[in-house]
């Protein structure tokens, strides 16, 4: 039996992050992390492993960096914590002992159990598992009809990748209005939409799906949508979102919120002496609202990350984490799209009071440079004080760094009053004209709207 001053259980992002800030602060500290198989995947690359990369091998996310820092690692699964003994056992049946464990166990797929067929054969999920979508971009290869069932981010992102291969039939079924409507507005969730309408792929919204249906050999045959119209299908890739992979802590007896996630603190500490979560297996308490939340993204994971490193064996850092702020992007058929924050949907069920504003230029100056290409920006303000509550950006790619600039403002709650004096840079071939830079010019619109009210 050994023992380790630090044991994260998880080789995602998370936990990977936590053990390279935790060597880097205490290079003297054993630290294990111990991981389900020999690779693991980059999260968010998952979709391009499809076409854009064309192989899973180049989104391979290695533990090189946290070996380097004389971190261990082992690839034998955790079938057990004993939070008393302070030990974790594993698969082959050796034991662990631990002075600090972290849960660092992310998220799986949810089942769609409400779908008749729903577990028939080449009916598949995008696990976040290497040997998993490694053994799915096989199958897929010689597979001409292909259905998605989800429209979210990732079943979007996967659709977009498919429909490139000009040898396959790519639908895409959704249930909702809109594909993207839990991260974006209705106006933005309406401009993805049908930018991923202009790619080969066939989408189907406002549909619900009754039954995936198998042939006599009991492989996937076709689905049937909920009307009777029916799709046929090689293969179905299920894609309607991921809940907590918090069994493992809730067996050992760690409290878990209404959502299924480990319940933490703001430093990501457990109910449990010496025992943290963090990632997708841990709670999100929204940053705004201040209920409970379920982001699910690799930016916040490896944010709480940093706030656990630096604080795992007291607090060094004083800068707890204060709530989950949810920062989106994408870019479908070219046209990169993200949010931060609230929306008018959301924003209306949390009871909150806000308003919008949004501006509309080109990214580059003077507007005839090559390569220019438009930028929106839209912000969400409080009426009463102006503090920025949320952000969407589309157009270009400056798109995914501009709504990382929103969400700092949302997070130090910077009102549209003080950004008309925000000070920038500015270069032709970099950004918009300084006459005119897109978030100040939002800002002046929604300084306006608050005018013409009063």
């Amino acid at each position: 039996m050994t023992k380790y001053d630090v044991i994260i259980i998880g080789a995602g992002p998370a936990g990977v992050v936590t053990g390279v800030i935790v060597k880097k602060q205490h290079s003297d500290k054993s630290v294990l992390i111990i991981a389900e198989e020999d690779k693991g995947l980059i999260p968010c690359g998952i979709p391009y492993v499809f076409h854009n990369l064309g192989s899973v091998e180049k989104n391979a996310m290695g533990l090189k960096p946290f070996k380097d820092l004389g971190g261990e690692v082992v690839v034998d699964p955790v079938v057990e914590v004993d939070i008393n003994e302070k030990s974790v056992r594993l698969k082959s049946g050796k034991i662990h002992q631990y002075d600090k464990l972290v849960f660092a166990t992310g998220s799986r797929p949810v089942m769609a159990e409400f779908i008749r067929g729903y577990d028939i054969k080449n009916v598949f999920y995008i696990k976040k598992s290497y040997s998993y979508i490694h053994r799915l971009f096989e199958e897929l290869k010689d597979k001409k009809n292909i259905v998605i069932i989800g429209g979210g981010f990732i079943g979007a992102e996967v659709a977009e990748q498919l429909s490139l291969h000009h040898d396959k039939n790519i639908t895409l079924i959704e249930s909702e209005k809109y594909c993207f409507s839990k991260a974006f507005s209705e106006e933005l969730s309406k401009i993805s939409t049908e930018q991923l309408e202009k790619t080969a792929t066939n989408v189907l919204i406002s549909s619900l799906v009754e039954e995936i249906v198998g042939n006599s050999d009991g492989f996937v045959e076709k689905v049937i949508l909920k009307g009777g119209k029916e799709v046929a299908a090689d293969a179905v890739i299920i894609s309607v979102g991921y809940k907590p992979n918090s069994e493992l802590a809730e067996k050992a007896g760690l409290p878990l919120n209404i959502m299924g996630a480990i319940k933490v603190d703001s430093y990501e500490r457990t109910s449990v002496k010496d025992v943290s979560a963090v990632g997708d297996c841990s709670q999100n308490i929204d940053f705004l609202t201040g209920r409970s939340d379920q982001i699910m993204l690799a930016s916040t994971a490896t944010a709480e990350a940093r706030v656990l490193g630096y604080n795992l064996f007291g607090v060094k850092i004083k800068k707890l984490f204060s709530g989950t702020l949810g920062i989106f992007s994408t870019k479908i058929n070219g046209l990169a799209m993200a949010a931060a924050g609230i929306d008018e949907r959301s924003a209306n069920a949390a009871n909150i009071d806000c308003l919008c504003a949004k501006f509309t230029d080109v990214d580059r100056h003077p507007g005839t440079i090559p390569g220019t290409s438009p930028i929106t920006v839209k912000l969400y303000f409080s009426p009463s004080d102006g503090t920025v509550l949320g952000g969407e950006v589309w157009g270009s790619d400056s798109a995914g760094e501009i709504i990382n600039i929103i969400g700092l403002i949302i997070q130090k709650s910077i009102t549209i009053y003080e950004l008309v004096s925000f000070q920038i840079g500015t270069h032709p071939l970099l950004t918009s004209a300084p006459t005119k830079p897109v978030i100040i010019k939002a800002a002046e619109a929604a300084i306006s709207m608050i005018q013409s009210e009063k």
